[in-house]
């Protein structure tokens, strides 16, 4: 698989934060969990648009999710509560 939810700590972090992921693209490596941490009141996820099984659960504020990138290339991603909110994360 290209990547999957992880329960692992992140190597490489984001947050969310008024309703934005901060820093809008990700640099990983290949074999990285990119951990997402909630700052907002409200529920978030981090979704990758081309494979929707690699996602975070509904994150709470205060909460952490993972995915772990197995295969080097972009991967564009949104929060599927709040589609208007895009990310990126490119793995070497």
């Amino acid at each position: 698989e290209a990547c999957a939810p992880s329960t692992d700590a992140g190597t490489a972090t984001a947050t969310i934060a008024g309703f934005a992921f901060s820093p809008a693209t990700i640099t990983a490596k290949v074999g990285d969990v990119v951990s997402w941490t909630n700052n907002d009141s409200a529920p978030h996820t981090a979704t990758v648009k081309s494979d929707a099984t690699c996602t975070t659960e509904d994150l709470a504020n205060g909460a952490s999710g993972g995915i772990v990138f197995n295969t080097a290339g972009s991967y564009d991603y949104f929060c599927k509560i709040h589609p208007s909110m895009t990310g990126k994360v490119e793995v070497s």
